[in-house]
């Protein structure tokens, strides 16, 4: 009669044991919190130099989730320019577009955004995107968080125009890789 019953339980958990298993922060990092519109939670408004001149707002920081998630609102100002195309080594990333246009080229596909468009960045698939309209909005959504925010900071801290080689240290120093020029719009 042991065995019977041990021979039930066994089989009754195998499907939970077969289900995928969901990554969770180690701790609750602290209570709920609203980002307000038009608003930058750690660092106001970062102003980027470089690779762009769009404004990035920090809505929920790593800090915020024990580094599981990252989300950001980018207002998009520099018609015609956007990413070089790089690789994120550790972190899947997702664009939703608020507001305008942009191409997007993840791996070999490439893609045209408009609002209310998203797109999902795998990690370590080489991509790079350019804003199309004039202006624009997109959230940034980043799992795990990785130092893409950090990353925002230097960026936006630099005194002049940085050259390509300076842009791609800048990129390595935060967990990504420069592979390639920025993408041209066709």
């Amino acid at each position: 009669m042991q065995r019977r019953r041990f021979i039930q339980t066994t089989l009754a958990g195998l499907p939970l044991a077969a289900l995928p298993r969901v990554a969770t922060a180690a701790a609750a990092p602290g209570p709920g919190f609203k980002a307000s519109a038009g608003e930058g939670r750690r660092h106001g408004h970062i102003q980027l130099k470089g690779v762009n001149q769009n404004i990035l707002d920090v809505k929920v920081s790593g800090h915020d989730t024990n580094g599981a998630l990252a989300i950001f609102e980018q207002t998009s100002l520099s018609q015609g320019r956007g990413t070089p195309l790089h690789v994120h080594l550790a972190q899947d990333e997702v664009f939703y577009v608020l507001d305008g246009e942009y191409a997007f080229l993840v791996g070999t596909d490439k893609h045209r955004l408009r609002t209310g468009d998203a797109i999902f960045l795998p990690r370590q698939v080489p991509h790079a995107w350019t804003q199309i309209s004039p202006r624009g909005r997109m959230t940034v959504t980043l799992q795990p968080a990785g130092k893409l925010e950090e990353f925002f900071v230097a960026m936006a801290a630099l005194v002049t125009e940085p050259t390509p080689e300076e842009v791609a240290r800048i990129f390595a120093a935060h967990e990504m890789k420069v592979v390639g020029p920025p993408l041209a719009i066709d």
